[in-house]
């Protein structure tokens, strides 16, 4: 028999598909925006006739007829993952949920565990083959269709091809019901300042080269936003949504740098715009795959340079994510966040980031808490967390110790909470007593000086210090040479102890400047230099004083931070900079006199006593 014939044979009414279903049947529902819109509004309208059915989905952005409240009858739902049209009736205890990995659900479901009766899904027509793209949701679909023991497809003429390891062939369907709908789509919020904030502070993380995933939803799309700079990305990604496409038509997303799947965005489903649906239809660059596949720890690591990106509901001062429920109000699922944590974690030159905002409830409840709230549970384990990114900054856990993890999570608290937060740290005995407070310096922060600049041998990123910046102020200080110390200090140094290093990193913007430069990556830089300026109110002039670590020194850094530090100065109302520079001090000597400004010098015992006067521009 052709592929026509057995589609016409196949092809059936709605009610001719109600009276097949059987009593008690367990009906597996397609995902996403490719539920099978036809079959489900069956099931809203008659589906009281078929008795005791049990529905099992995996995620939906339709209409959830089991979950609502009017309907009551001999029945039961089972979700995957919560979406918000079964939240209610899940807590409510109308419906279940079963917390899994997606990477291990396909082979739950092909192992009879739950059995599933029917499956209906949704499907684009067929080809001259007979072969039925499972379209933009193939995740468990393909599965769910597999292990089925009738399979009931809603071929619908809207529905894009997909290309990858997304078919069924009709002799594979047991009836067909035809439809012409638009698919659902899922338009997301606009972005708001903080999901732009958190957007670049991500971004920072994304290489040249990389390959990412980053979902759908406000920060997801703020994060892409954020990476039109960059090159040759790749595209390796349970999800996505329009976000891309600008990307990719711009050549940023080209995917030729991927070390697995050269040239191909891989994914498992997709929400969004028409125009999204319009860009996946019959595209040779996109291949989708079960997600036993696409979320396999061990794909994704393969996958060099992979930057994951997963949000949160909560983390704790230890680094547990809590990513599923409210407390004891579940509200998503486990989903795919571990599996690509994990993936990442493992991959060349991989990082896996959790985002959030830094509150909720319009500001009043802190997202980083000394403990999770009651029932919350734990996703990713204080074990398995790396990067953890909010508004006010990215901080790396990985390999940190437990006051390390604390300071961290502090300093990219709320400012509002950061007290509290450090209070309890400290019963906890989880930081030092003498712990200076962050909500000064943090509620001041002064983003607007941070700058990356090259300079031969690499890229130096430069910024306001930080308290958490401690430990690697240390490093730079130990890392000096005995005359770069005595020329910064005066004297010969031979200890940095937490007493005098805490007062260098924790200060009041307000009052005083320090900015540091930083080699590497957000969470594992390496201090190369140092400068700053404290204010004397009797004169309205600031002693000035920096440091360059040896192997950067003749590179320009030090000319680099006079210019930035005098025009933050003058920027401030400043009248001009003095400082105290041993007589040997050749190099800091030439960077005062080349900045710019007419500089006084008066000879001091071995040392200069240095005016530089801003009311007059040299270079003017």
């Amino acid at each position: 028999m052709n592929n026509s014939n057995e589609y016409s044979r196949k092809t059936k009414s709605i009610d001719e598909i109600l009276k097949i279903i059987k009593a008690g049947s367990r009906i597996f529902i397609g995902s996403g925006a490719a539920e099978p819109q036809k079959l489900i509004r069956m099931l809203i309208d008659k589906g009281r006739q078929i008795a005791d059915y049990e529905t099992i989905n995996l995620i939906e952005l339709g209409t959830s007829p089991y979950a609502e409240a009017v309907m009551r009858g001999p029945f039961k739902q089972n979700a995957f993952f919560i979406g918000a049209n079964v939240r209610d009736a899940v807590n409510e205890g109308r419906a279940e949920y079963t917390p899994i990995f997606m990477s291990e659900l396909p082979a739950l479901i092909r192992g009879g565990r739950p059995k599933i009766d029917v499956a209906f899904i949704q499907v684009a027509p067929p080809d001259n083959y007979g072969f039925c793209s499972l379209g933009v949701s193939v995740d468990v679909v393909k599965a769910g269709a597999e292990a089925a023991t009738m399979v009931v497809a809603e071929v619908n003429k809207q529905m894009p091809r997909l290309l990858g390891d997304c078919f069924i062939h009709i002799k594979d369907i047991d009836y067909i019901v035809e439809s012409d709908l638009p698919l659902l789509t899922w338009i997301p919020p606009k972005v708001d300042e903080v999901a732009e904030r958190i957007g670049r502070n991500v971004a920072r993380l994304v290489t040249d080269g990389a390959t990412i995933q980053t979902g759908i939803g406000m920060i997801p799309n703020a994060i892409l936003s954020f990476l039109h700079n960059k090159k040759d990305l790749g595209v390796h990604t349970e999800m996505f949504s329009d976000g891309i496409i600008d990307l990719v038509e711009s050549g940023v997303i080209n995917n030729r740098k991927k070390t697995i799947h050269n040239g191909k965005i891989i994914g498992t489903f997709c929400m969004g715009s028409q125009r999204l649906y319009d860009f996946v239809d019959d595209n040779p660059l996109i291949e989708f795959h079960p997600c036993d596949y696409t979320n396999d720890p061990f794909i994704i690591a393969r996958n060099d340079k992979m930057i994951s990106v997963n949000g949160a509901i909560q983390v704790d001062m230890t680094g547990q994510v809590c990513a599923d429920s409210i407390g004891e109000y579940f509200y998503s699922g486990i989903g795919g966040q571990v599996d690509f944590v994990r993936g990442a974690a493992r991959s060349k030159g991989g990082k896996p980031v959790i985002v959030m905002p830094s509150t909720a409830k319009e500001g009043t409840v802190s997202r980083i808490v000394p403990f999770l709230d009651q029932g919350a549970g734990v996703v990713t384990s204080r074990g398995d967390v790396h990067y953890i990114a909010t508004e006010f900054g990215i901080v790396n856990l990985h390999g940190k110790n437990l006051r390390e993890r604390a300071l961290a999570l502090i300093s990219i608290a709320h400012p509002d909470f950061r007290d509290e937060l450090l209070d309890y740290a400290k019963k906890r005995n989880l930081v030092h007593m003498d712990q200076m407070t962050m909500a000064i310096p943090g509620s001041v922060y002064p983003e607007q000086y941070e700058e990356a600049r090259v300079f031969e041998g690499g890229k130096i990123f430069f910024r306001p210090v930080k308290p958490t910046d401690e430990a690697i102020q240390r490093e730079f200080f130990y890392s000096l040479s005995d005359e770069s110390l005595y020329f910064r200090f005066f004297n010969r140094i031979k200890s940095m102890p937490h007493e005098k290093v805490q007062p260098m990193v924790n200060i009041d913007f307000r009052e005083e400047i320090s900015i540091v430069g930083l080699l590497g990556e957000a969470g594992n830089e390496v201090m190369v230099a140092i400068g700053g300026f404290k204010v004397d109110p009797n004169d309205n002039v600031a002693e000035v004083a920096f440091v360059v670590r040896d192997d950067w020194q003749r590179h320009g850094i030090g000319s680099f931070l006079m210019r930035k530090l005098v025009e933050i100065a003058k920027e401030r109302g400043l009248d001009g900079f003095k400082a105290e520079v041993l007589a040997q001090n050749r190099k800091m000597l030439d960077i005062f006199h080349k900045c710019g400004y007419p500089v006084m010098t008066r000879p001091e015992d071995g040392s200069y006593s240095i005016y530089i006067d801003f009311s007059k521009d040299e270079r003017e």
